[in-house]
């Protein structure tokens, strides 16, 4: 009867033993759990304030193009027509996009470049919106929606970047130094 008083004894320290693991083990799930929603519900407070700043920041029309994908209207936007030299920066990051070097006049109505200043400024997306498969043009560092690509733009590079003016802001060539995007003067010589 000893025996089987202690292998009883045995099986309850056991069980106990495993009680008390899954309630502290569930405790720190809970902690790490509850700590992911915590960090999780901090990023996207900090997400809607950076966007809030944006608005702020922004015209709407900047807001609509850059943050909800919108087009401006073609003829009726601040670049289309632009023959100034200089350089095209991403309205929300600064960082720099298109050289007047590499724009043309398509006949569209929006600022069209043959190429980007640097390819990976870019990232090009599959869009299938309004009934078509076109390609999307972003900005790298601030996810900016620019415009489109197309393949039917003037040699060498065949391509038409068409962008929309409100995601865009215009530095002068004069003014690229003074405005920090110095290293770009090189690309007028």
């Amino acid at each position: 009867m000893n025996s089987k008083f202690q292998f009883i004894k045995l099986l309850i320290i056991i069980g106990l033993s495993a009680f008390f693991l899954i309630i502290i083990n569930g405790c720190a799930v809970g902690e790490i759990v509850n700590g992911s929603q915590t960090e999780a519900m901090e990023m996207e407070a900090k997400g809607e304030k950076e966007m809030d700043e944006l608005r702020e920041r922004l015209t709407e029309l900047q807001y609509s193009v850059t943050q909800e994908d919108a087009t401006e209207p073609p003829f009726r936007n601040k670049y289309w027509d632009n023959k100034e030299k200089g350089i095209y920066v991403d309205i929300v990051s600064g960082e720099p996009l298109f050289s007047s070097i590499d724009k043309y006049d398509s006949g569209t109505g929006w600022p069209s470049f043959t190429r980007p200043i640097d390819s990976e400024s870019i990232v090009e997306v599959e869009d299938t919106g309004h009934g078509m498969v076109r390609t999307e043009v972003r900005s790298r560092e601030a996810d900016s929606h620019l415009g489109h690509v197309f393949t039917d733009g003037p040699d060498p590079s065949g391509l038409r970047y068409c962008i929309n003016s409100a995601a865009l802001r215009f530095i002068p060539k004069d003014e690229l130094t003074a405005q920090g995007y110095g290293r770009y003067l090189d690309l007028f010589e």
